[in-house]
């Protein structure tokens, strides 16, 4: 899908619809709609693949000192580029991949999403000009860049029903990098570090006390240490469409867990509240 921008006028877009909590049917506040990539790349000792890590600063509110995939809030600029765009998809999926896209560049310098890899040398102008507060869609004119949305696969979809601070509905999606020597650097600004790790390097390095993970990483990089490649990832995606996914509170063994539903990909479902880090 080889996605170019269209002349014509940006369709509106209604306000997000209410969400109510799937258990107790109780209508949930709104939350801010957000995208991230999990990056795959091969590792060239072979084994499983990498996948690209960001260390968040610790000063922030949501998340602060956690490892976490590449990402961030949708704006509106994002809907303003997808409904410009020819994609045969969902405008909210369309518009959170942009917002995946962008956030990737300002985060780590990557170009992920692009019909055409984009010049290391132009990636970081644009970076340079979005941490300066540029418009995305007038960097994507200019540099002449058109996107190729397919190159995103959605994997899941998390929201906690919680009543926190910080509510994110976040899209999770994969995508792969294919050049091995592609320089990624951290944006010091929100956050203080980048690395490569596969799956199951990060879950030791969690456990070991060496990085933090929230609940809905950690039980992704379970999910992710069950493949071997980028391809197998899509493929079990594929058996599990995405569907929302909202933690809740269950005693077992007279101890809370926090937990997710069964049946939808993941091979750990539950985990103590004591040691679950929320965000």
């Amino acid at each position: 899908m080889n996605c170019s921008m269209a002349t014509s006028e940006p369709q509106q877009f209604d306000p997000p619809i209410q969400t109510v909590d799937p258990r107790t049917g109780a209508p949930l506040a709104p939350a801010t709609p957000a995208a991230t990539i999990i990056v795959f790349r091969d590792c060239p000792s072979g084994g499983a693949p990498e996948l690209l890590m960001v260390e968040r600063s610790s000063q922030m509110v949501f998340a602060g000192g956690a490892v976490v995939f590449p990402g961030g809030r949708l704006d509106a600029d994002d809907h303003l580029i997808a409904s410009s765009l020819d994609h045969g998809l969902d405008p909210d999926d369309a518009a959170a991949r942009i917002a995946a896209i962008r956030e990737t560049v300002e985060e780590t310098g990557l170009g992920i999403g692009f019909a055409t890899a984009p010049q290391r040398e132009a990636l970081a102008e644009a970076r340079a000009a979005l941490h300066a507060g540029a418009v995305f869609s007038e960097l994507c004119r200019d540099a002449g860049w058109t996107f190729d949305l397919s190159a995103l696969t959605l994997f899941t979809r998390w929201r906690p029903p919680f009543n926190e601070r910080r509510v994110f509905d976040t899209r999770f999606y994969l995508a792969r990098c294919d050049a091995h020597d592609h320089i990624v650097e951290v944006d010091a600004t929100e956050n203080r570090h980048l690395f490569w790790a596969t799956a199951a390097d990060a879950l030791a390095m969690a456990d070991e006390g060496k990085v933090k993970l929230i609940f809905p990483t950690r039980r992704n990089m379970e999910r992710l240490a069950q493949f071997g490649c980028h391809a197998d990832a899509v493929a079990h995606a594929a058996q599990y469409p995405a569907r929302m996914i909202m933690p809740f509170i269950e005693e077992h063994d007279g101890r809370p867990f926090l937990c997710i539903p069964e049946g939808m990909g993941y091979p750990v479902t539950r985990e103590p509240m004591g040691s679950a880090m929320r965000g």
